[in-house]
Parts: C-alpha cells; structure tokens; sequence
C-alpha cells in the first residue's frame, strides 16, 4: 500500500462562547491515500466543516496534528499555509464563490495568475479543465448567465488550476437538486480517478455517499469508519 497522502492525528477543536465549551472534535484520527475518494457524513452542526478547515489549514486545532504530503500543517507559519492552499490543496464549496464579473474561463485561471503562470501554458490548462468538467462550450458565459450545476462545474476546474494533490469540497452539492448533485459527485469521482487527486467531500445527502471509495462518519465530534452499502 502506497504512503498516506493525508495523516489525521488526535484533533480536537474546542470553541467558547462565554463559560460555554462546545466541543467540535474529539481527538480525530484518519489516513487519507492517493486516488481515494473519501465521503465525511453527518448532519449539520456535526463537525464537518471544522473538521476540513483543520486539514485544509483554515483554522488551528487546539490538539492534534494534519500532515499532508509529509508536510505537517499544524505547524505551519501563515506564509507555508498560503503555500499549502496555493499549490497543494484545491477548495470546492457550497456556495461556488465565482468572481461575477468574471467569465469561466477567467475564474478558472484566476489561481494561475497568482502563481505567474505563463499565458500560454494557462490558456491551455484552462480549455483543458472547461472540457474536463464539459463546459467548453461556456467558456466566455458569466457565473449569472449558467445554471448552479455549471458554476459548481467551474468552481471544481478552479479547484485543480494548479494541479492540487487534495481536493477538499465542503457540501459541494448542497445547493443543487438531487439529479444535478449526484452528477457533481460523479464528475468529483472521475476527476479523482483522471487526475489522481484525494478528495475529502463532506455532504449529508446519503444517495451521494455510495459513489465514494470510503466513508466517514462524524456526530458530536466523534469520527468513525462507517459501513460502505452498495446501491
């Protein structure tokens, strides 16, 4: 078996609100490999998303180490975290987070411009990355002018600009219909499979769950292995 891409030690994330303690997790322990597609499912409230901010180096842990890549990112200054978010790690969120102005062909090079990607090599990349997420034909369409399907289309070619060894969607379907989320989970499946990435996607739907590699569940802050069901 191949190294473990991500490495989850131990987390445990505590949040205060006055004498209050609200314990978000509870020294949370996983492994992560390359070209698996791991679903993170529990309700909302559960600990998903502090769970991937943590790995993703968006917020600190109180206890607990995120090794990813052999780099260990609990103990990362601010300019290794950009680093990390910049060149090793993609985001895909539930609210897509385009540029409005922009077009889909530039969101997508929007993280190639901050790496000085040379124009060539990033036009290419983009017209790539629009036909891998079939949307070629769209390329000069603005994020109002496309469907919530096709702007979180966009969203996961920005993810892979720079060619990111993990994939982190939080709820990436969350805003779409049953039949236009699955189709996202599909496409996040044959990208991990095309371009080799991990992917770590955090959803509550159960009719997306089967079409990962693993899943894991969380409630209260505790993680477990949870039973993979065939459909």
């Amino acid at each position: 078996m191949s190294e473990p891409l991500v490495v989850v030690d131990g987390l445990r994330k505590v949040y205060r609100t006055g004498p209050k303690e609200v314990v978000a997790l509870r020294e949370v322990s996983f492994q992560a490999f390359p070209g698996e597609l791991i679903a993170i499912r529990g309700r909302s409230g559960s600990g998903k998303t502090t769970l991937l901010n943590q790995i993703g180096g968006l917020d600190r842990p109180d206890a607990g180490r995120v090794v990813i890549a052999g780099d260990e990112v609990t103990a990362m200054a601010e300019d290794g975290l950009l680093a990390l978010r910049r060149d090793t790690v993609g985001f895909v969120f539930q609210s897509f987070g385009l540029i409005p102005v922009l077009s889909a062909a530039e969101n997508v090079g929007v993280p190639m411009r901050l790496t000085r990607t040379p124009v060539e090599e990033r036009e290419k990349r983009i017209r790539m990355l629009l036909a891998l997420v079939g949307l070629e034909q769209h390329a000069n369409q603005r994020p109002y002018e496309l469907s919530g399907g096709q702007r979180q289309r966009v969203a996961i070619a920005r993810s892979l600009a720079n060619r990111p060894r993990l994939l982190i969607a939080d709820e990436p379907t969350g805003q779409l219909d049953s039949q236009t989320g699955r189709q996202i989970m599909q496409l996040i499946r044959a990208l991990v499979r095309s371009e080799g990435v991990t992917a770590l996607v955090a959803t509550h739907d159960p009719s997306l769950i089967t079409l990962a590699d693993r899943v894991l569940e969380i409630g209260d802050g505790v993680l477990r292995e949870a039973v993979l069901q065939e459909s």
